[in-house]
């Protein structure tokens, strides 16, 4: 029968096996594996030779230090550590290396592991062959080289043992009698794998496989590498983080990035959700672009996260220069990048959502394996998240429907507004309808549509008075909303007209006995509800007057929310321009066609005017009469909060937890991160409890009481990824659901700001 660890840790001869190992050179990760304590006490052990530590003293040592088991749920139960969110940080490295000194290039590679994992980094990518050096030519074939390569290795590995954090460092590699362009894998002090590069470059400045070998020409599957039996080895690992749901790494090295169909692409289809490219590419006029849009094309269609480092200060210039251009991407999209030309190391440091990856994957029914890519292995790599308040890096826009770029955000204007114009204008051909009638209020949703009906006539080349555009005061209709529809009316120079709905509401109300009609001061939701059903009656009366299709106005925020009328009301229309454009979209795109003149000054000035119009439904009177006594965003919540949750629950499915996570993020603070063009004094900001209060009204409204509403809403066309709610487009869900795993979830949210 075997001893116990607690007997060995206090045996006489434990000193002594301890001893061996580090005289055979037995790396720390090693001698944590063989003897089963915490690497601490190996470090403390190998840096106190002289003192030589007695083997009780070790014993009481290892007792209190030794490493605890992997607790995933720990770290998933904390609302401010970026991992209990699905995040993993990354970090993109460019060491300083000499040419041909594995030494010194590993002492480099450890500072700058060092301080990524000060920064709470998880995967440390380094450049191709970054141990001895790239450029060396020739001398890879040098046995010296190769041995102190070999030494770089255990160094880098010894000296991160502790640091809890996955570093792949670039070697060339000496397997059977060929050199292989290698990536090692290195985690807690041992080598997890071996990335093989699949194809080394010979044209034009290239001449790889003078050298290398090509991972297809591998003779086995593993090798003894370092003291270490055993490790896998070729161009078909995927690591599988075992502490980290979602977080499964590829390495594909450089040039396998330029192939026609890289190795990462069958990666992702084996289920790896980062890929990570150690590279030594030089730099040519221009080629950083390229660089830029591969890594970015290639991230999207793997639907993955990819971390790209490069070769930088220090490589030989003999034919050659290098700018030391580190890129990370996320599905189509740059997050970091390092300083080029720069001789001081450098560090892209971003997090990776990989819980979004996977669920985009999920959807994706072409992100599918088939029997033409092959299997890859799968390489467990034990790692636990790091603990504590970790907050992201990444900035998460406070408007994601809307571009912060002015630039893009006028292209995407424009571009949303050819969507709605071309959708009007093929129903209105494929109708044979030349007549449209819209309701204008003076507010947003109705400017917009109205805007679209004008502009749709002047591509078909109808005349504008085609449209009927008609104005329908009710009970809380304000001096102020009432002028500006009469001057945008006037300024676009459409048919007008002022329906005054309240005779007919008073006629209703009496006819079902409402106590309003009596005199009572009863505004419920019978009362609006009467008003909003008479207007769009009335409309579409008109339509049938006019032979004209009745356009509508209400927008994806409002059906998200369930805030419109079901049936004869606002809900209702025979095409809605509007149905996929969020509350904050829209004002963009009014202040858009303002900025631009696109109807002249006089419309503009009404434009303006409109946008800084409190938004509200106008049906209940305010006190005194003389201004409406709702608002809307009071009900429901802020719309620019409210859209946040829209897209992030219904673009991606993530949990009330996780938005809360994101927006608290995004709109804690108003004096931090980039706004798009908004006035200082229109700047908010939103605690943690108010977060939590609208994402409980928000989860209620949209997964429990106004699905039936979005269930048979008009045609209308889809404009943006961030989805539409129609259930002939991106969102199908029963009518009678419940919330209660939302509402579970938002337990999850603390009650007061961390």
């Amino acid at each position: 029968m075997g001893d116990s660890k607690e007997t060995r840790y206090g045996g006489p001869d434990f000193r002594q096996e301890l001893e061996r190992f580090i005289a055979e050179g037995k790396t720390v990760g090693d001698i944590v594996r063989d003897l089963g304590i915490s690497p601490e006490i190996i470090n403390r052990w190998k840096q106190d030779e002289k003192s030589r530590i007695g083997a009780s003293a070790l014993a009481a040592l290892a007792g209190k230090v030794r490493a605890p088991e992997i607790d995933v749920s720990a770290s998933r139960r904390e609302f401010t550590n970026i991992y209990s969110h699905g995040f993993v940080r990354v970090a993109a490295c460019v060491p300083e290396v000499r040419v041909s000194d594995p030494a010194f290039n590993a002492a480099k590679t450890v500072e700058l592991a060092g301080a990524a994992k000060e920064r709470n980094v998880l995967l440390a990518v380094f450049p191709e062959l970054g141990i001895s050096s790239y450029s060396c030519g020739d001398l890879f074939f040098q046995e010296a080289l190769l041995r102190s390569v070999l030494d770089g290795i255990r160094a880098v590995a010894d000296a991160t043992s502790l640091m809890e954090m996955v570093v792949v460092v670039g070697a060339p590699l000496k397997i059977r009698d060929a050199l292989y362009n290698c990536g090692v894998v290195l985690c807690n002090g041992r080598i997890a794998g071996v990335a093989v590069k699949s194809f080394p470059p010979n044209y034009r400045e290239f001449y790889e496989l003078r050298h290398f070998r090509p991972a297809r020409e591998l003779p086995v599957e593993t090798i003894d590498l370092c003291g270490q039996r055993n490790v896998p080895v070729g161009a078909d690992l995927v690591f599988e983080v075992d502490g980290i749901p979602d977080f499964r790494f590829y390495c594909e090295i450089c040039e396998d990035l330029w192939a026609p169909v890289p190795p990462s692409s069958y990666a992702a289809l084996n289920g790896a959700t980062v890929i990570a490219n150690l590279s030594a590419s030089n730099i040519t006029t221009g080629k950083d672009d390229y660089r830029r849009n591969l890594v970015a094309s290639q991230s999207a269609r793997c639907v993955a996260g990819y971390v790209y480092s490069a070769a930088g200060p220090g490589e030989s210039t003999t034919d050659l220069a290098w700018d030391g251009h580190a890129i990370v991407c996320e599905n189509g999209v740059q997050l970091a990048e390092t300083e080029r030309f720069s001789w001081k190391p450098g560090v892209a440091v971003t997090e990776i959502d990989v819980d979004r990856l996977s669920r985009e994957r999920m959807t994706l029914t072409s992100f599918s394996k088939t029997e033409t890519v092959p299997d890859f292995r799968r390489v467990s790599v034990p790692l636990r998240a790091p603990f504590g308040k970790i907050l992201p890096i990444r900035e998460f826009p406070r408007f994601p429907y809307v571009p912060q770029d002015p630039a893009l955000r006028d292209r995407r204007c424009s571009e949303i507004s050819e969507i709605q114009v071309q959708g009007l204008a093929k129903r209105m051909k494929t109708t044979g309808v030349t007549n449209l009638v819209v309701g204008v209020s003076g507010g947003l949703d109705s400017t917009q549509a109205l805007i679209v009906c004008a502009k749709t006539m002047d591509c078909l080349g109808l005349p504008r008075r085609n449209v009927g555009a008609f104005s329908m005061p009710g009970f809380a209709t304000s001096a102020r909303t009432r002028d500006s529809a009469s001057r945008l009316m006037k300024a676009l120079r459409v048919d007008t007209g002022e329906i005054d709905i309240r005779p007919a509401c008073i006629q209703m109300l009496k006819d079902i006995g409402h106590p309003f009609a009596q005199g009572k001061q009863e505004f419920d939701v019978t009362f609006e509800n009467v008003q909003a059903g008479q207007r769009t009656s009335t409309l579409f009366r008109l339509a049938n007057l006019r032979r004209a299709l009745v356009v509508g106005t209400g927008d994806l925020s409002e059906l998200a929310l369930g805030w419109c009328t079901y049936g004869v009301g606002d809900q209702m229309s025979h095409y809605n321009v509007n149905a996929s454009v969020p509350k904050t979209l829209i004002q963009y795109l009014i202040r858009w066609t303002a900025a631009n003149n696109q109807f002249g000054l006089d419309a503009s000035t009404v434009l303006y005017d409109i946008l800084n119009t409190e938004i509200s439904p106008e049906l209940v009177p305010g006190k005194d009469g003389s201004a409406p006594g709702q608002s809307t965003e009071a009900v429901v919540g802020p719309y620019e909060l409210q859209d946040f949750t829209t897209y992030y629950i219904t673009r991606y499915g993530f949990s009330p937890s996780k938005v809360a996570f994101l927006a608290w993020n995004a709109w804690r603070d108003r004096g931090a991160g980039a706004w798009p063009d908004i006035p200082p004094a229109s700047r908010h900001e939103y605690t943690l409890a108010e977060i939590r209060h609208w994402l409980s009204v928000f989860v209620r409204r949209f997964f429990r009481t106004s699905q039936f509403k979005r269930s048979c809403v008009p045609d209308g066309p889809k404009v943006g990824s961030g989805g539409a709610l129609s259930p002939r487009g991106d969102y199908r869900a029963p009518s009678d659901g419940e919330d209660a795993p939302w509402l579970e979830d938002l337990r999850n949210i603390p009650g007061e700001e961390p």
